[in-house]
């Protein structure tokens, strides 16, 4: 056996990721090389080259903001969920415990999932890159305060498409299908399929409706109106965390990348239980006292 290394990255906002980190530790110790132990704001792709493997206490929001440190330096991410759902981390504490032989061990090869990252640009009305990012749920534009409606114009593959009037638009990776996509009305899209999703926030039409776009779509988001304070105002946001002010006349390009996060799978873990028991999907009403 051939120990793997293992940096150890710890959500510390969260008590239950916390109290398991001397146990992990332990378990890293027994079956791995542990060289190096960082809060979620100070894992940097340097820290991360010295590591063959990531772990992370915490949750989705966990794996998402380290996903995009290492987007240009990926490393395989394994998340132990100490969350509410858990699309992204697949391991809970104890079947990470129970794994961690084979998982730390070099000669056995890790069960891989490689998940395509959002390329997000922001360009101004006279052409001029003023941001870049990466997502690998989703990138939205949110109207901001004073949340008055705001006017987005869509185009798909440099064809200019309708304008929506609304709160926003939301671009979803199928993975990201599930989080705020999903509570604005938009589809679930089953995490193999290579696709985005461009949803509308409160739309001011009764006739929009979500747009499931293949891999190789464009998508432009053309700011046509906006909200401007000196606080807040009309945003792009990447994966719910990273936030940038956006002005009239910009323009947000988004394009499902080359960049790939690689997620390591638990054998255990179904796609279908987690939509079942963590959404509740397609469950009956409750039978509940006092229900009719």
């Amino acid at each position: 056996m051939t120990p793997r290394r293992v940096l150890l990255v710890l959500n510390q906002n969260k008590p239950e990721a916390v109290a398991a980190e001397a146990v992990v530790r332990e378990a890293i110790a027994s079956s791995g090389t542990l060289v190096g132990v960082a809060g979620v704001d100070g894992v940097t792709p340097e820290l991360a080259r010295e590591a063959e493997l990531v772990v992370a206490l915490g949750g989705d929001g966990t794996l998402l903001a380290i996903a995009r440190v290492l987007a240009d330096a990926p490393r395989p991410l394994l998340g132990v969920n100490f969350g509410r759902v858990g699309f992204l981390s697949e391991f809970d504490l104890e079947t990470f415990l129970e794994r961690a032989p084979g998982l730390l061990d070099r000669d056995a090869p890790l069960r891989l999932s490689e998940r395509p990252m959002i390329d997000a640009e922001v360009v101004s009305g006279d052409g001029r890159v003023r941001h870049t990012g990466h997502a690998l749920n989703d990138a939205v534009v949110t109207a901001g305060p004073p949340f008055r409606m705001i006017e987005v114009e869509i185009s798909l593959g440099g064809e200019r498409g309708p304008t929506t009037r609304g709160d926003g638009v939301i671009v979803a990776t199928p993975f990201g299908s599930t989080a705020y996509n999903v509570s604005a009305g938009g589809p679930i899209v089953v995490p193999d399929i290579e696709a985005l999703t461009v949803t509308p926030i409160a739309a001011h039409s009764l006739s929009f409706r979500p747009i499931v776009a293949p891999k190789s779509a464009r998508i432009g988001l053309r700011l046509r109106r906006v909200n401007s304070t000196e606080v807040g105002g009309t945003s792009l946001v990447l994966d719910g965390q990273q936030q940038f002010r956006l002005e009239e006349g910009d323009e947000v390009r988004l394009v499902l990348g080359t960049r790939t996060t690689p997620l390591v799978r638990n054998p255990q873990w179904s796609y279908w239980r987690t939509l079942m028991d963590k959404l509740h999907w397609a469950a009956p009403p409750s039978n509940t006292p006092g229900g009719r």
